[in-house]
């Protein structure tokens, strides 16, 4: 018997679901059973991903695979963890699966068959598959199979996901189990003793909806009431004032806020007692499954010693996070290059091609740059999922939660969101997509909310060109240069606010009750490569598909403001001095240089004329505050686009030329001559430091909100984002500029 994949699955297929707690190796299965092609996309209305997969058995009967997001138990607050229960249960819209195959960790299995145990008590046909139990020999222990299938009365196949290429045990399983599915549903392994509890899990029953229970086997009574009070007992453990579920009916929950209130007002803890009840069912016979050969310390507990000591454990996570951030800031350089270089290049060709007028201007400033904007940030996207994905496999990804929990804790944080912050160093587009790695919606929006406030390479070359413009090249104490100091304030002034904003968030708008993490360290692995792969190609993918889309329209709406409406009188005047500079100047490099010159006059006095200069001049009597003038209010609309646009819009602003970069000493000039009608200078240190600033804390950049938009399938979160850090950005610049005016330093 083989699996194999299709890329389209019939919807009359019998549905198979695979489940099981996080780093079990469940979707490695998932991915050997159904091989390279698989249908992804998300659940409806939320952004956890749905895989799915034709398995074909023995036979050559077909059945329809879907991997269910990794739970610890089917007990749910979250959105997400809302998902594994209704994939499970089958609970509409989601179709009742035939079977669920477990798979199991066995160097964790007391933790694991909680989970277990929660399934067959919904009445499903179960089949348990027992990866990794070939690593209990290294750490002295024996696994008894038939003790095993004996307490959960299903079939238990062992199999290693990474390692195995026949897995015609298990499937010879799944073919007989769903071929007779009483083999794989017991009934219910534990029940509730307590008399108390027993009465309010049968009060919420006649609440519990009809289309729940279903019908796919459930025409015997015994099995819907067991079905029944399974889905009572779920709504008692997961529903309270704080969840977030979003498809319990109104009457399933009033009827459970009424026995947990009455259960409160009697001093009883449904949540404890549940949890302790099937703990100790499984406590009283996992010394008789599994059993110790010798006393071993495993070679992960040693490993953890070292990474999980505080003293030795940060160093090494700094290193490794040093390496993480220095692969997107500097390794990825090369390749964003060579991306820029080649549209670069196709725009110039579009230049040669097409003749000069709207359409050439279009294919080359807004069709080839918007898609170029997209196919930029690969790079580093396929970087940090690489790194992720190894973190994740491995067994690190675990330990990295647990060290950083408490500090990010401290600040409303998960433990999992310090990667994405400071990969927000480098880009917040890769960045907001790795917040994917946390389980909870409110903490993966939180992350998205303050990610942006990391200084990203973006806005490098506006602090580069700002700072060599209008600070001096002194020292401070004689060796300590003053530039290169302001530059590490504003990353260390972005970096704090980050926090600090995470704080006060976290507070208000996304105040919630701390969840503890709950998270099982595996034994340290291998990656397995073609997992890492095939999720960084999904992640970029859907990158390319939901944010790319986003980007190339915002692109082509700048280009509108940027170059429309077009003035015949200007073109006509720059057309007739060109012709005139041909005709008079004799030497081919002074003419090249008198043409280049007249190009970037015409460039500037459109860019003025146009929709973006006129939304410039409106919008500077409210960034005037600031110490801004219209012009750079044109750079601020430019940079929308993305933030490094600021330096080249200036460019264009100021006639030297839309190659100019923050290197450029024609720009940096400019800047310091630029004065006002009173002849006082435009561009001061304070004024400068009040840029940057204002740079540090505004949301310029739509490939972000584009982003955020993909990730959270809203405009509600990129708007709240935009207005949010905008309205920060300009309070703390106004702080700047006209506190330090007051103190004299205008």
């Amino acid at each position: 018997m083989t699996a194999t994949a299709t890329p389209s699955l019939e919807r009359a297929l019998p549905l198979v679901a695979i489940a099981g707690n996080p780093n079990t190796g469940k979707t490695t299965l998932f991915n050997r059973l159904t091989g390279s092609h698989q249908k992804v996309g998300n659940y409806p209305g939320i952004t956890v991903e749905q895989h799915k997969g034709k398995l074909v058995l023995g036979g050559g009967r077909a059945v329809e695979l879907v991997d269910v997001p990794g739970a610890y138990s089917l007990s749910a607050r979250s959105r997400e963890e809302e998902i594994a229960i209704q994939a499970v249960a089958g609970i509409p819209p989601h179709p009742k699966p035939e079977l669920v195959v477990i798979v199991v960790d066995a160097t964790q299995l007391a933790r694991n068959l909680y989970l277990v145990l929660q399934v067959i008590e919904l009445g499903l046909p179960v089949v348990v598959a027992l990866n990794m139990s070939d690593l209990l020999e290294k750490r002295g222990l024996t696994l008894d199979l038939d003790a095993l299938r004996a307490e959960l009365g299903v079939p238990v196949v062992r199999v290693s996901a990474l390692r195995d290429t026949d897995f015609a045990p298990l499937l010879a399983t799944i073919e007989d189990v769903l071929a007779r599915p009483e083999i794989g549903a017991p009934g219910a392994r534990w029940t509730p003793s307590s008399k108390e509890l027993r009465e309010h899990v049968r009060a919420v029953e006649p609440s519990v909806p009809a289309e729940w229970i279903g019908s796919n086997g459930d025409a015997k009574p015994n099995r819907a009431a067991q079905r029944r009070h399974a889905l009572a007992l779920w709504a008692l453990l997961s529903i309270d004032e704080q969840d977030e579920l979003a498809d319990v009916p109104a009457e399933l929950r009033r009827a459970v806020l009424e026995r947990r209130s009455a259960a409160a007002r009697s001093g009883m803890q449904i949540d404890a007692e549940v949890i302790s009840g099937r703990y100790g069912w499984i406590d009283l016979r996992i010394g008789r499954i599994v059993r110790e050969r010798s006393a071993r310390t495993s070679l992960s507990e040693r490993i953890d010693g070292v990474l999980l000591n505080p003293w030795a454990g940060f160093p090494i996570f700094l290193l490794l996070m040093g390496i993480v951030f220095q692969s997107l800031f500097s390794w990825a350089d090369p390749l964003i290059q060579f991306i820029e270089a080649r549209f670069a290049d196709l725009g110039t060709l579009s230049a040669h091609v097409l003749p000069p007028g709207l359409v050439q201007d279009f294919v080359e400033n807004a069709l080839i740059a918007g898609v170029g904007s997209v196919i930029v940030f690969l790079p580093q996207i396929l970087l940090l999922f690489l790194f992720i994905g190894v973190m994740e496999d491995s067994g690190y990804m675990a330990r990295l939660a647990c060290l950083m929990d408490r500090l990010m804790r401290a600040l409303g944080l998960h433990g999992r969101a310090f990667v994405p912050m400071l990969s927000g160093y480098a880009c917040a587009v890769p960045a907001i997509l790795a917040t994917r790695t946390m389980e909870r919606q409110r903490d993966r929006v939180l992350t998205m909310m303050v990610i942006p406030l990391m200084s990203c390479s973006a806005r490098l070359p506006v602090y580069g060109l700002v700072i060599a413009a209008l600070f001096p090249a002194a020292t401070v104490w004689g060796f300590l240069p003053a530039q290169g100091l302001l530059m590490v304030a504003m990353y260390l002034f972005s970096t704090l606010t980050a926090l600090a904003a995470a704080a006060v968030l976290s507070r208000t708008l996304f105040k919630a009750p701390s969840v503890p993490l709950i998270q099982e360290l595996p034994p340290y692995r291998m990656p397995h490569w073609p997992s890492v792969l095939r999720m960084m190609w999904q992640r970029s993918r859907a990158f390319l598909v939901g944010a790319g889309t986003v980007i190339l329209a915002c692109t082509v709406v700048l280009w509108v403001l940027l170059a429309f409406p077009k003035h015949p009188e200007i073109t006509e005047r720059y057309a007739a001095q060109r012709a005139d500079a041909e005709r008079t100047v004799r030497d081919p490099a002074m003419l090249q240089e008198r043409l280049a010159t007249l190009d970037a006059a015409r460039s500037s006095e459109q860019l003025r004329a146009s929709f973006g200069g006129a939304l410039g001049h409106a919008i500077e009597p409210t960034i005037a505050p600031l110490g801004f003038d219209w012009k750079i209010g044109v750079g601020l609309i430019g940079a929308f686009a993305a933030r490094e646009v600021f330096v080249s819009t200036l460019g264009v602003v100021y006639g030297a030329g839309k190659d100019a970069d923050e290197k450029s000493q024609t720009l940096r000039a400019l800047i310091r001559e630029e004065t006002r009608a009173d002849g006082k200078p435009v561009y001061t240190p304070l004024m400068g430091l009040s840029l940057m600033v204002f740079f540090a804390l505004a949301c310029q950049c739509m490939s972000t909100l584009a982003a955020v938009y993909r990730e959270t399938r809203s405009w509600r979160w990129p708007v709240f984002l935009f207005v949010y850090m905008t309205a920060l950005a300009w309070v703390a610049s106004f702080v700047v500029y006209q506190g330090g005016r007051a103190l004299g330093f205008g």
